[in-house]
């Protein structure tokens, strides 16, 4: 009886060189862009004027060519 391989837990897959991730980048749609920058934005906090937001205080849309960032109305 063959064996089959276990998949490897994440935490142990090598993780992508910044070349990769470009690349990576390079090839996503705006849309995927836009879902990425939701995610990410969970640990950001921006600056602005001397006010500070929070990155999931952030709604992200594409909108023509652009990925537009507005304060969430709630």
């Amino acid at each position: 009886m063959a064996t089959k391989e276990k998949d490897l837990p994440q935490s142990y897959k090598p993780v992508l060189e910044a070349p990769e991730v470009i690349e990576l980048f390079g090839r996503t749609t705006l849309h995927q862009q836009a879902a990425l920058l939701r995610l990410i934005s969970r640990n950001l906090q921006i600056e602005i004027d001397g006010e500070s937001y929070m990155g999931y205080e952030m709604d992200f849309e594409v909108v023509g060519a652009m990925i537009k960032i507005t304060e969430s109305p709630e």
